[in-house]
């Protein structure tokens, strides 16, 4: 597996990472991991897969615990990031987000017993508490590195203004965003002022929350529970658009030799190596064809073809109407 610095002056990551969200949320996806040995397994495979940069968060379930008993005995292997900021059980001060300083301090302090770890590689604001002036936020998690229980911060899903507010207080290593050729919103102004500030993007949900990969062809065939079904992209007219998107790109995928989701990654992957992609998954399978996607070259004709096919993302909003509030603070 190949490597990326991630931001300027930042660490080494590996170039593919591993987003543990359905690690630890049994009922998220449809395929989502509901044993412990499964989840370990999976963890412990895609290390041996050279994906030593791990991404979990504290709201995610159990998926800390179960990270942490996969890298017991291997801590100096693993790049290890995890994110707080949604309040476990539901909301404090009626509120679903706290970017509160003790908040940070209590919520580093738990993440660290959950993982069974002494240091945290980045720790990241999962969204940011618009209650709360950034600059206390990011002073409290820069007192965590400081304290040595952190390494590097980072902010998931902020505003422009907040990055540039933000790394005046503590420099910020990474920013992360939902992008793929579905989701195409930091093209607009963050990766611009990401580069200007010498900071990286880490990349989720880059195969589309699955549509990129091939994985089905009506919304039917996920479970009731799965939350995907509640978000505009997955229903009614909008699924048959994007559906016909991931037809065009399987075409693509076909020409190149490749599956649709080593397609998708590659293309993320070539949009500069200060992008950093975490495609997450339940399938050792699935981890595998992810892994090889790394060694895939698109050429100039290449991306053209990609870009071609999906020239302008998918159809509909990637969050229902709650969860869209929360991004681009």
């Amino acid at each position: 597996m190949k490597t990326r610095r991630l931001g300027r002056n930042g660490p080494e990551v590996s170039a593919l990472g591993l987003g543990c969200m359905s690690l630890g949320i049994a009922d998220t996806y449809t395929s989502s991991i509901h044993n412990d040995d499964e989840a370990v397994a999976l963890v412990q495979r895609a290390l041996e897969l050279g994906m030593f940069f791990l991404d979990t968060a504290d709201v995610y379930g159990d998926s800390e615990e179960k990270v942490g008993k996969a890298i017991r005995g291997q801590r100096d292997r693993v790049f290890l990031a995890t994110k707080f900021g949604f309040v476990r059980g539901g909301g404090a001060a009626g509120r679903a987000i706290n970017g509160s300083p003790q908040y940070v301090r209590d919520a580093c302090d738990s993440s660290l017993k959950r993982l069974a770890v002494d240091q945290i590689d980045l720790y990241q604001l999962h969204r940011v508490d618009d209650q709360v002036p950034i600059e206390e936020t990011v002073g409290a998690m820069s007192e965590l590195v400081s304290a040595g229980k952190v390494k590097y911060i980072g902010l998931s899903e902020p505003s422009v203004a907040t990055v540039r507010r933000a790394h005046q207080v503590h420099p910020i290593t990474s920013i992360q965003n939902e992008y793929s050729l579905f989701t195409r919103d930091p093209e607009n102004e963050m990766l611009a002022t990401l580069r200007e500030l010498g900071i990286g993007l880490i990349a989720y949900s880059p195969l589309g929350r699955g549509f990129l990969a091939g994985r089905f062809q009506k919304s039917d065939e996920l479970s009731e529970k799965d939350w995907r079904r509640g978000h505009p992209r997955f229903q009614g007219e909008n699924f048959a658009k994007n559906m016909a998107m991931v037809e065009r790109v399987k075409a693509v995928a076909a020409q190149k030799g490749c599956t649709p989701a080593q397609l998708a990654l590659a293309w993320v992957l070539a949009q500069g190596p200060d992008v950093v992609p975490i495609p997450g998954t339940s399938s050792i399978k699935r981890l595998e064809e992810n892994a090889a996607a790394a060694d895939i070259q698109l050429s100039d004709a290449d991306i053209a073809r990609i870009e071609q096919a999906a020239p302008q993302g998918a159809q509909g909003d990637r969050y229902n109407e709650h969860m869209i509030k929360l991004i681009n603070r």
